[in-house]
């Protein structure tokens, strides 16, 4: 697969200094290249340090601006907001270029961690994870947009690569160094601590990205950015009624329905749920691999504590390798010798996935030692990597470059979704097969000590089994991959 290089990949290597034509030669962190992908690790890892650092520090927070009644909108706030930032950064994008996004939702962010560290209250908490939200949403999709423009083709498997990369570090010393954080300086500081560190990125970045070539200047699609909000509030009232099991749930569960489907069916390419061929196929598998991925991610600890008596921060400790062979799987998909093998990857990738999620369910046997988990979830991790880093490679080459913003915020949104369905799947079979018990049981006594609190292991098999069947449909979706047409170019 070689051919004449895609001008587009000309004009935007030489605005940086690289000639493309020399398809062997240079890396990510060649010298043209080199200040922008450690700015992009930069700003990444320190999105990642937040995630994995709030976990730890929310609970304390929650209890001490006594509100637990409202620790779960404190996550799903975050993510709410960042549907509609997405949407609004790809417009933007495609509008003004990835710089202004970028730089806006770095501000964002760094503004809703500074209220959510000050914050007297807890609506004003949740506020702040509202802001931050935002923020996230503008500067993935931005930065997705700045790989696009500022990386050619050959290179750009190796740039989503440093994406995966940039999580490695703080999921492993996120949780260690915010616990120690909050119980020597106390929760605030994990907050504002981070917004200083923002700042070397942006400076180290801001060369490279004053010399991204001009973006082509289409007119903002202020009707997206409405439909944008409305799938953000349709998810958020779902999510309401999902933490109210009665008969008065069913109005916002309503209202919350009427809202996302028809808009969503607008933000996302023609034919996603249909797995039409082409760009609506790659939209469609990412989010079938990340719900179905982290739809089973959510139960490990849980079964680890209640079914097998771990302690928590052991039962924790599980996941870390999957975080690691991500990052080893994404860095896989990086080597130019298997581009020809794109597809095929991301299929192994979801199969793989689908046997290391259901592996996972052998640890509720007693004869299986528990640290099968551990072993699954390393598999698990890496067809993560080879599948997610590859579809926004796809994403990228089937995109015109006045569409990279909106076709990458369709692509964060079927991320997104597929979390808030298949995490929300995930929870009803869960308590369908009789593990409301289990889940209550699991904030007692004896579990922070590590003893089991009953078992039901039907529960846990149900979810396990239900997210393994999800992640072998995403395998038979990425058969459609391919554009009837085939590739835009023969790479």
């Amino acid at each position: 697969m070689t051919a004449a290089p895609d001008p587009r990949d000309v004009d935007v290597a030489d605005a940086v200094g690289s000639d493309p034509r020399a398809p062997y030669g240079g890396t990510v962190l060649s010298r043209p290249f080199r200040a922008l992908t450690l700015g992009i690790i930069s700003v990444v890892s320190l999105i990642a340090f937040e995630a994995s650092a709030v976990s730890t520090a929310m609970p304390v927070a929650a209890q001490a601006l006594d509100g637990l009644g409202l620790y779960a909108f404190a996550f799903s706030g975050f993510f709410t907001a960042s549907l509609f930032g997405m949407t609004l950064s790809g417009e933007w994008c495609d509008r003004a270029g990835p710089v202004a996004p970028l730089f806006t939702g770095i501000g964002a962010f760094g503004t809703g961690l500074v209220v959510s560290g000050s914050a007297q209250n807890m609506w004003t908490f949740v506020a702040g994870r509202g802001v931050q939200g935002i923020g996230a949403g503008l500067v993935i999709v931005a930065l997705y947009v700045v790989v696009g423009r500022a990386y050619p083709e050959r290179l750009r498997p190796a740039a989503m690569a440093s994406f995966s990369a940039a999580w490695v570090l703080p999921v492993i010393v996120g949780p260690l160094a915010a616990g120690t954080v909050t119980e020597q300086l106390g929760w605030r500081w994990v907050f504002l601590s981070i917004p200083v560190l923002v700042l070397p990125p942006l400076a180290v970045m801001l060369p490279a990205l004053r010399k991204l070539p001009p973006p082509a200047r289409t007119p903002m699609d202020r009707h997206r950015i409405m439909l944008a909000l409305a799938v953000a509030a349709g998810a958020g009232l779902l999510q309401y009624a999902g933490q109210d099991l009665t008969p008065v749930a069913l109005l916002p569960a309503a209202a919350g329905l009427a809202l996302l489907v028809p808009c969503l069916l607008r933000l996302l390419p023609e034919g996603t749920f249909r797995a039409r061929r082409g760009l609506p196929a790659v939209v469609l598998v990412r989010g079938i691999a990340a719900g179905s991925f982290f739809g089973a991610q959510a139960f490990v600890p849980l079964m680890l504590v209640t079914e097998r008596g771990l302690a928590a921060t052991l039962a924790g400790l599980s996941l870390t390798g999957g975080g690691l062979a991500w990052a080893l799987g994404s860095y896989a998909q990086s080597r130019p010798r298997l581009e020809p093998y794109r597809q095929r990857l991301m299929t192994l990738g979801m199969t793989v996935m689908a046997l290391a999620v259901a592996g996972a369910s052998l640890a509720l046997a007693d004869r299986v030692p528990a640290w099968i988990v551990a072993v699954c979830w390393v598999a698990g991790g890496f067809g993560m990597g080879l599948t997610i880093a590859s579809a926004t490679v796809l994403l990228l080459k089937l995109s015109r470059p006045e569409d990279a913003g909106s076709n990458s915020a369709a692509l964060q949104i079927s991320d997104a979704l597929g979390n808030i369905t298949l995490i929300g799947v995930s929870g009803v079979l869960f308590v369908a097969f009789g593990g409301g018990g289990v889940a209550a049981g699991a904030h007692s006594a004896s579990a922070a000590a590590g003893g089991g609190t009953g078992h039901h292991p039907a529960a846990f098999t149900a979810v396990f089994l239900a997210m393994a069947a999800m992640a072998l449909v995403g395998a038979y979706v990425t058969t459609r991959l391919r554009p009837k047409t085939g590739w835009p170019t023969d790479r």
